[in-house]
Protein backbone atom coordinates (compact mmCIF):
# COMPACT_ATOMS: atom_id res chain seq x y z
CA UNK A 1 0.00 0.00 0.00
CA UNK A 2 1.27 3.44 -1.19
CA UNK A 3 2.54 5.36 2.31
CA UNK A 4 0.64 8.85 3.15
CA UNK A 5 2.07 12.16 1.80
CA UNK A 6 4.56 13.56 4.37
CA UNK A 7 6.15 17.18 5.37
CA UNK A 8 9.62 17.54 5.58
CA UNK A 9 11.74 20.18 7.15
CA UNK A 10 15.02 20.92 6.49
CA UNK A 11 17.77 24.00 7.30
CA UNK A 12 20.50 24.88 4.16
CA UNK A 13 23.41 26.62 5.30
CA UNK A 14 24.82 29.57 2.84
CA UNK A 15 27.17 31.67 2.87
CA UNK A 16 26.90 35.70 2.17
CA UNK A 17 28.73 36.43 -0.91
CA UNK A 18 28.51 40.40 -0.09
CA UNK A 19 29.56 40.05 3.31
CA UNK A 20 31.88 43.44 3.31
CA UNK A 21 28.56 45.31 1.85
CA UNK A 22 25.96 44.00 4.98
CA UNK A 23 28.32 43.19 7.92
CA UNK A 24 27.84 46.25 9.24
CA UNK A 25 24.03 46.27 9.77
CA UNK A 26 24.02 42.78 10.46
CA UNK A 27 26.06 43.39 13.24
CA UNK A 28 23.46 45.50 14.68
CA UNK A 29 20.68 43.67 14.14
CA UNK A 30 23.27 40.74 16.20
CA UNK A 31 23.69 43.51 18.93
CA UNK A 32 20.06 44.67 18.91
CA UNK A 33 19.21 40.99 19.17
CA UNK A 34 21.72 40.33 22.63
CA UNK A 35 20.15 43.15 24.10
CA UNK A 36 16.64 42.58 24.17
CA UNK A 37 17.75 39.00 25.55
CA UNK A 38 19.11 40.84 28.51
CA UNK A 39 16.10 42.97 28.79
CA UNK A 40 13.84 40.24 28.64
CA UNK A 41 16.54 38.08 30.98
CA UNK A 42 16.09 40.82 33.57
CA UNK A 43 12.66 41.20 33.64
CA UNK A 44 11.97 37.12 33.97
CA UNK A 45 14.56 37.24 37.29
CA UNK A 46 12.42 39.50 38.55
CA UNK A 47 9.51 37.68 38.17
CA UNK A 48 11.48 34.80 39.63
CA UNK A 49 12.51 36.70 43.01
CA UNK A 50 8.62 38.28 43.44
CA UNK A 51 6.29 35.25 42.38
CA UNK A 52 8.92 32.18 42.13
CA UNK A 53 7.50 31.57 38.73
CA UNK A 54 8.83 31.52 35.34
CA UNK A 55 7.44 34.66 32.84
CA UNK A 56 6.13 32.43 29.42
CA UNK A 57 7.41 33.78 25.99
CA UNK A 58 3.45 35.58 25.65
CA UNK A 59 4.24 37.42 28.97
CA UNK A 60 7.64 38.43 27.86
CA UNK A 61 6.45 39.76 24.49
CA UNK A 62 3.41 41.95 26.16
CA UNK A 63 5.20 43.58 28.27
CA UNK A 64 8.26 44.27 26.38
CA UNK A 65 7.22 45.10 23.23
CA UNK A 66 7.01 49.12 23.98
CA UNK A 67 10.63 48.52 24.74
CA UNK A 68 13.12 50.00 22.93
CA UNK A 69 15.16 47.36 22.24
CA UNK A 70 11.92 45.73 21.05
CA UNK A 71 11.63 48.10 18.00
CA UNK A 72 15.74 47.19 17.01
CA UNK A 73 14.49 44.46 15.20
CA UNK A 74 11.66 43.29 12.98
CA UNK A 75 8.31 42.30 15.42
CA UNK A 76 8.97 38.68 14.78
CA UNK A 77 12.71 39.12 14.93
CA UNK A 78 11.76 40.48 18.47
CA UNK A 79 9.28 37.58 18.87
CA UNK A 80 11.78 34.71 18.47
CA UNK A 81 14.77 36.38 20.78
CA UNK A 82 12.02 36.03 23.80
CA UNK A 83 10.54 32.83 22.61
CA UNK A 84 14.16 31.23 22.81
CA UNK A 85 14.70 32.53 26.32
CA UNK A 86 11.75 31.37 27.57
CA UNK A 87 12.73 27.89 25.97
CA UNK A 88 15.49 28.56 27.87
CA UNK A 89 14.64 29.02 30.86
CA UNK A 90 11.89 26.05 30.64
CA UNK A 91 14.79 24.09 30.25
CA UNK A 92 16.63 24.84 33.12
CA UNK A 93 13.06 25.24 35.03
CA UNK A 94 12.96 21.23 34.19
CA UNK A 95 16.13 20.44 35.47
CA UNK A 96 15.99 21.98 38.40
CA UNK A 97 12.72 20.63 39.17
CA UNK A 98 14.19 17.15 38.66
CA UNK A 99 16.70 17.69 40.66
CA UNK A 100 19.68 18.76 38.88
CA UNK A 101 21.38 21.10 41.78
CA UNK A 102 24.49 22.15 38.84
CA UNK A 103 21.73 23.57 36.26
CA UNK A 104 22.02 27.44 36.08
CA UNK A 105 19.16 29.72 34.51
CA UNK A 106 19.99 31.62 31.17
CA UNK A 107 22.71 34.16 31.33
CA UNK A 108 22.67 37.75 30.19
CA UNK A 109 24.83 37.92 26.60
CA UNK A 110 27.07 40.34 27.67
CA UNK A 111 30.89 40.34 28.09
CA UNK A 112 32.12 43.12 30.14
CA UNK A 113 30.62 46.32 27.92
CA UNK A 114 30.32 44.64 24.58
CA UNK A 115 27.83 42.03 23.27
CA UNK A 116 28.34 38.87 21.14
CA UNK A 117 26.18 39.09 17.91
CA UNK A 118 23.46 36.98 18.16
CA UNK A 119 21.26 34.74 15.68
CA UNK A 120 18.87 36.89 14.47
CA UNK A 121 15.54 35.23 13.13
CA UNK A 122 13.39 36.06 10.05
CA UNK A 123 10.25 34.74 9.87
CA UNK A 124 7.81 35.04 6.66
CA UNK A 125 6.99 38.66 7.12
CA UNK A 126 10.57 39.82 8.06
CA UNK A 127 12.20 38.28 4.77
CA UNK A 128 11.53 38.31 1.04
CA UNK A 129 13.10 35.58 -1.08
CA UNK A 130 14.32 36.56 -4.85
CA UNK A 131 15.09 32.98 -6.20
CA UNK A 132 16.26 34.07 -9.75
CA UNK A 133 19.35 36.24 -8.23
CA UNK A 134 19.90 34.14 -5.38
CA UNK A 135 19.38 37.07 -3.01
CA UNK A 136 17.32 37.73 0.32
CA UNK A 137 15.93 40.93 1.86
CA UNK A 138 16.30 40.89 5.32
CA UNK A 139 13.77 43.63 7.32
CA UNK A 140 15.21 45.70 9.77
CA UNK A 141 13.20 47.15 12.89
CA UNK A 142 12.02 51.01 13.32
CA UNK A 143 15.00 52.38 15.55
CA UNK A 144 17.64 51.10 13.08
CA UNK A 145 15.88 52.39 9.81
CA UNK A 146 16.82 55.55 10.56
CA UNK A 147 19.03 57.34 8.13
CA UNK A 148 19.63 54.34 6.62
CA UNK A 149 17.88 51.51 4.10
CA UNK A 150 14.60 49.51 5.40
CA UNK A 151 16.09 46.23 4.58
CA UNK A 152 19.85 44.63 4.46
CA UNK A 153 20.00 42.67 0.94
CA UNK A 154 21.99 39.75 1.07
CA UNK A 155 23.60 37.62 -1.46
CA UNK A 156 24.24 34.41 -0.88
CA UNK A 157 25.20 30.68 -2.57
CA UNK A 158 24.30 26.95 -1.05
CA UNK A 159 25.89 23.67 -1.92
CA UNK A 160 25.49 22.95 -5.56
CA UNK A 161 23.09 20.35 -5.31
CA UNK A 162 20.41 22.42 -2.91
CA UNK A 163 17.84 24.10 -4.69
CA UNK A 164 15.43 26.54 -2.67
CA UNK A 165 13.02 26.36 -5.23
CA UNK A 166 11.97 22.83 -4.58
CA UNK A 167 11.28 24.24 -1.02
CA UNK A 168 8.99 26.31 1.17
CA UNK A 169 11.24 28.53 2.83
CA UNK A 170 9.77 29.38 6.25
CA UNK A 171 12.47 31.51 8.22
CA UNK A 172 15.57 32.89 7.14
CA UNK A 173 18.54 33.15 10.21
CA UNK A 174 21.40 35.18 9.87
CA UNK A 175 24.22 33.61 12.11
CA UNK A 176 27.80 34.53 13.24
CA UNK A 177 29.91 32.44 13.18
CA UNK A 178 34.18 32.02 12.88
CA UNK A 179 34.57 35.90 12.23
CA UNK A 180 31.49 36.12 9.44
CA UNK A 181 28.10 36.20 9.21
CA UNK A 182 25.88 32.93 6.99
CA UNK A 183 22.57 32.12 6.56
CA UNK A 184 20.36 29.74 7.27
CA UNK A 185 17.04 28.71 5.81
CA UNK A 186 14.57 27.22 7.51
CA UNK A 187 12.63 25.24 4.54
CA UNK A 188 9.26 22.62 4.13
CA UNK A 189 8.22 20.69 1.57
CA UNK A 190 5.75 17.52 1.14
CA UNK A 191 7.29 14.41 -0.39
CA UNK A 192 5.95 11.27 -1.28
CA UNK A 193 7.54 8.15 0.79
CA UNK A 194 6.92 5.44 -1.74
CA UNK A 195 10.00 3.53 -1.58
CA UNK A 196 11.68 1.98 -4.71
CA UNK A 197 11.58 -1.51 -4.08
CA UNK A 198 11.33 -4.10 -1.19
CA UNK A 199 14.84 -4.65 -1.19
CA UNK A 200 17.42 -4.28 2.18
CA UNK A 201 20.63 -2.84 2.33
CA UNK A 202 23.37 -2.60 4.65
CA UNK A 203 25.54 -0.06 5.49
CA UNK A 204 28.88 -0.54 7.77
CA UNK A 205 31.02 2.43 9.17
CA UNK A 206 34.52 2.19 9.42
CA UNK A 207 38.15 3.96 8.89
CA UNK A 208 39.67 2.86 5.59
CA UNK A 209 36.68 2.40 4.30
CA UNK A 210 34.14 5.35 5.82
CA UNK A 211 31.23 3.05 4.31
CA UNK A 212 30.95 -0.33 3.53
CA UNK A 213 27.42 -1.42 1.40
CA UNK A 214 25.92 -4.71 1.49
CA UNK A 215 23.30 -4.90 -1.35
CA UNK A 216 23.08 -8.96 -0.34
CA UNK A 217 24.09 -10.19 -3.76
CA UNK A 218 26.80 -7.38 -4.56
CA UNK A 219 29.10 -4.78 -2.88
CA UNK A 220 30.57 -1.44 -2.52
CA UNK A 221 33.16 0.51 -0.43
CA UNK A 222 33.42 3.82 -0.28
CA UNK A 223 37.26 4.33 0.65
CA UNK A 224 38.01 7.97 2.96
CA UNK A 225 41.20 8.55 2.03
CA UNK A 226 39.98 12.19 0.40
CA UNK A 227 38.91 12.81 3.94
CA UNK A 228 41.70 11.98 5.77
CA UNK A 229 44.08 13.32 3.51
CA UNK A 230 42.07 16.70 4.17
CA UNK A 231 42.25 16.19 7.42
CA UNK A 232 46.28 15.63 7.94
CA UNK A 233 46.72 18.42 5.57
CA UNK A 234 44.37 21.22 7.49
CA UNK A 235 46.02 19.86 10.74
CA UNK A 236 49.44 20.41 9.38
CA UNK A 237 48.92 23.72 8.06
CA UNK A 238 46.54 24.92 11.16
CA UNK A 239 50.45 24.14 13.35
CA UNK A 240 52.02 26.47 11.57
CA UNK A 241 49.92 29.34 12.49
CA UNK A 242 50.98 31.63 15.48
CA UNK A 243 47.52 31.64 16.93
CA UNK A 244 44.85 29.23 16.92
CA UNK A 245 42.07 31.92 16.65
CA UNK A 246 44.18 33.91 14.11
CA UNK A 247 42.37 35.11 10.69
CA UNK A 248 44.47 32.44 8.89
CA UNK A 249 43.56 29.68 11.50
CA UNK A 250 40.18 30.46 11.06
CA UNK A 251 40.09 30.27 7.33
CA UNK A 252 41.48 26.80 7.58
CA UNK A 253 39.23 25.44 10.39
CA UNK A 254 36.02 27.40 7.58
CA UNK A 255 37.70 25.87 4.64
CA UNK A 256 38.24 22.39 6.37
CA UNK A 257 35.06 22.08 7.42
CA UNK A 258 33.18 23.19 4.38
CA UNK A 259 35.47 20.17 2.46
CA UNK A 260 34.66 17.77 5.13
CA UNK A 261 30.81 19.10 4.54
CA UNK A 262 30.75 18.82 0.92
CA UNK A 263 32.89 15.10 1.54
CA UNK A 264 29.76 13.71 3.78
CA UNK A 265 26.99 14.94 1.60
CA UNK A 266 28.35 13.63 -1.87
CA UNK A 267 28.38 9.73 -0.11
CA UNK A 268 25.04 9.90 1.42
CA UNK A 269 24.22 10.92 -2.13
CA UNK A 270 25.90 8.06 -3.84
CA UNK A 271 24.56 5.90 -1.38
CA UNK A 272 21.22 6.70 -2.07
CA UNK A 273 21.10 6.59 -5.73
CA UNK A 274 23.17 3.47 -5.02
CA UNK A 275 19.87 2.41 -3.10
CA UNK A 276 17.09 3.61 -5.78
CA UNK A 277 18.99 1.71 -8.55
CA UNK A 278 18.73 -1.86 -6.79
CA UNK A 279 15.38 -1.21 -5.39
CA UNK A 280 16.56 -0.92 -1.55
CA UNK A 281 13.34 0.07 0.55
CA UNK A 282 15.23 -0.36 3.53
CA UNK A 283 18.63 0.82 4.50
CA UNK A 284 20.09 -0.63 7.57
CA UNK A 285 23.00 1.47 9.49
CA UNK A 286 25.25 -0.23 11.85
CA UNK A 287 25.14 2.55 15.26
CA UNK A 288 28.87 3.93 15.60
CA UNK A 289 26.95 5.98 18.98
CA UNK A 290 29.35 4.27 21.05
CA UNK A 291 32.68 4.43 19.25
CA UNK A 292 33.99 6.99 21.49
CA UNK A 293 33.11 5.82 24.81
CA UNK A 294 35.44 4.01 27.01
CA UNK A 295 35.97 0.22 27.04
CA UNK A 296 34.76 -2.54 29.44
CA UNK A 297 38.11 -1.99 31.79
CA UNK A 298 36.91 1.97 32.17
CA UNK A 299 39.86 3.30 29.71
CA UNK A 300 39.33 5.40 26.35
CA UNK A 301 39.11 3.54 23.92
CA UNK A 302 42.56 3.01 22.13
CA UNK A 303 42.23 2.54 18.10
CA UNK A 304 46.21 3.65 16.99
CA UNK A 305 47.44 6.96 17.07
CA UNK A 306 46.03 7.30 12.99
CA UNK A 307 42.70 5.73 14.13
CA UNK A 308 42.40 8.07 17.10
CA UNK A 309 42.76 11.17 15.08
CA UNK A 310 40.80 9.87 12.33
CA UNK A 311 37.65 9.28 15.05
CA UNK A 312 38.17 12.88 15.83
CA UNK A 313 37.76 14.47 12.75
CA UNK A 314 35.34 11.98 11.01
CA UNK A 315 31.76 12.90 11.78
CA UNK A 316 29.76 9.68 11.79
CA UNK A 317 26.76 11.17 13.40
CA UNK A 318 26.69 13.79 10.94
CA UNK A 319 27.07 11.45 7.64
CA UNK A 320 24.06 9.55 9.46
CA UNK A 321 21.84 12.48 9.54
CA UNK A 322 22.72 13.32 6.08
CA UNK A 323 21.75 9.70 5.06
CA UNK A 324 18.68 9.41 6.66
CA UNK A 325 17.21 12.36 5.21
CA UNK A 326 18.64 12.06 1.47
CA UNK A 327 17.14 8.27 2.27
CA UNK A 328 13.66 9.45 3.11
CA UNK A 329 13.60 11.76 -0.01
CA UNK A 330 13.59 9.00 -1.92
CA UNK A 331 10.94 6.76 0.23
CA UNK A 332 13.74 4.68 1.66
CA UNK A 333 13.65 3.90 5.40
CA UNK A 334 16.49 4.00 7.50
CA UNK A 335 17.39 1.67 10.71
CA UNK A 336 20.34 2.33 13.40
CA UNK A 337 21.31 -1.32 14.96
CA UNK A 338 23.95 -2.35 17.15
CA UNK A 339 27.14 -3.38 15.47
CA UNK A 340 27.71 -5.43 18.14
CA UNK A 341 30.04 -8.60 17.17
CA UNK A 342 29.19 -7.35 13.19
CA UNK A 343 32.74 -7.81 12.46
CA UNK A 344 33.31 -10.83 14.21
CA UNK A 345 30.63 -13.02 12.82
CA UNK A 346 30.67 -15.36 9.26
CA UNK A 347 27.95 -13.72 7.12
CA UNK A 348 26.95 -17.13 6.04
CA UNK A 349 26.96 -19.31 8.99
CA UNK A 350 27.34 -17.04 12.16
CA UNK A 351 30.41 -18.68 13.68
CA UNK A 352 32.06 -15.81 16.23
CA UNK A 353 35.86 -16.04 16.78
CA UNK A 354 38.23 -13.22 17.61
CA UNK A 355 40.75 -14.51 15.09
CA UNK A 356 38.66 -15.00 11.78
CA UNK A 357 39.54 -11.44 10.79
CA UNK A 358 43.42 -11.85 8.89
CA UNK A 359 45.63 -9.39 7.00
CA UNK A 360 45.00 -7.08 4.32
CA UNK A 361 40.98 -6.62 5.35
CA UNK A 362 39.95 -10.50 4.68
CA UNK A 363 37.57 -12.40 7.11
CA UNK A 364 38.36 -15.35 6.70
CA UNK A 365 36.01 -18.34 8.51
CA UNK A 366 37.45 -21.54 9.43
CA UNK A 367 33.90 -22.85 9.89
CA UNK A 368 32.32 -22.85 6.36
CA UNK A 369 35.54 -21.56 4.58
CA UNK A 370 33.86 -17.95 3.63
CA UNK A 371 36.23 -15.66 2.79
CA UNK A 372 35.14 -12.19 2.54
CA UNK A 373 36.11 -8.46 2.70
CA UNK A 374 36.45 -7.89 6.72
CA UNK A 375 34.07 -4.20 6.14
CA UNK A 376 31.56 -6.34 3.66
CA UNK A 377 30.89 -9.23 6.06
CA UNK A 378 30.25 -6.40 8.67
CA UNK A 379 28.03 -4.69 5.97
CA UNK A 380 26.12 -7.95 5.49
CA UNK A 381 25.92 -9.03 8.99
CA UNK A 382 24.13 -5.52 9.57
CA UNK A 383 22.19 -6.23 6.95
CA UNK A 384 20.88 -9.37 8.07
CA UNK A 385 20.02 -7.97 11.56
CA UNK A 386 16.67 -7.01 9.91
CA UNK A 387 16.78 -10.39 8.08
CA UNK A 388 18.28 -12.99 10.68
CA UNK A 389 16.87 -16.11 8.80
CA UNK A 390 19.72 -15.55 6.09
CA UNK A 391 22.11 -15.82 9.12
CA UNK A 392 22.22 -19.45 9.59
CA UNK A 393 20.18 -20.74 5.91
CA UNK A 394 24.06 -22.49 5.46
CA UNK A 395 23.13 -21.90 1.58
CA UNK A 396 25.70 -21.47 -0.66
CA UNK A 397 27.62 -17.69 -1.31
CA UNK A 398 29.60 -16.90 -4.15
CA UNK A 399 32.72 -15.30 -2.69
CA UNK A 400 33.06 -12.71 -5.55
CA UNK A 401 31.32 -9.87 -4.57
CA UNK A 402 31.95 -10.81 -0.89
CA UNK A 403 35.93 -10.82 -1.36
CA UNK A 404 36.27 -8.40 -3.86
CA UNK A 405 33.70 -5.63 -3.77
CA UNK A 406 33.28 -2.38 -5.79
CA UNK A 407 35.21 0.62 -5.04
CA UNK A 408 33.89 3.62 -5.54
CA UNK A 409 36.41 6.82 -4.97
CA UNK A 410 35.99 10.40 -4.20
CA UNK A 411 36.89 12.09 -7.61
CA UNK A 412 37.94 15.54 -6.55
CA UNK A 413 37.93 17.08 -9.70
CA UNK A 414 33.96 16.29 -10.23
CA UNK A 415 33.56 16.78 -6.52
CA UNK A 416 31.20 13.12 -6.64
CA UNK A 417 32.09 9.29 -5.57
CA UNK A 418 32.20 7.00 -9.00
CA UNK A 419 33.80 3.87 -9.79
CA UNK A 420 37.64 3.28 -9.08
CA UNK A 421 38.84 2.81 -12.35
CA UNK A 422 36.98 5.92 -13.75
CA UNK A 423 38.37 7.91 -11.11
CA UNK A 424 41.72 6.87 -11.36
CA UNK A 425 41.59 7.06 -15.51
CA UNK A 426 40.73 10.90 -14.94
CA UNK A 427 43.77 11.63 -13.24
CA UNK A 428 46.31 13.17 -14.94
Amino acid sequence: MKPEMSRTVRTFEATITNQQQVRDDLDQLGWAASKLWNVGRYYAQQQWDETGEIPGDGELKAELKRHERYTDLHSQSSQRVLEELAEAFNGWFGKRRNGDDRARPPGYRKNGDSHPRSTVSFKAAGFKHDAQFTRVRLSKGRNLKEHRSDFILCEYQTRPDVDLTEWDIQQVRSVYRRDEWRLQFVCRTTIDPEPPGDNVAGVDLGICNFAAVSFGDESVLYPGGALKEDEYYFTKKKAKCDDSSSREATRLDRKRTGRRTHFLHALSKAIVEECVERGVGTLVVGDLGGIREDDENGDSRNWGDHGNLDLHGWAFDRFTTLLDYKAEAEGIGVELVSEHDTSKSCLTCGHTDENQRVERGLYACEECDTVANADVNGAENIRQKVLPSLATDGGDRDNGWLAQPAVHLFDRSEGVFAPREQVVNREP
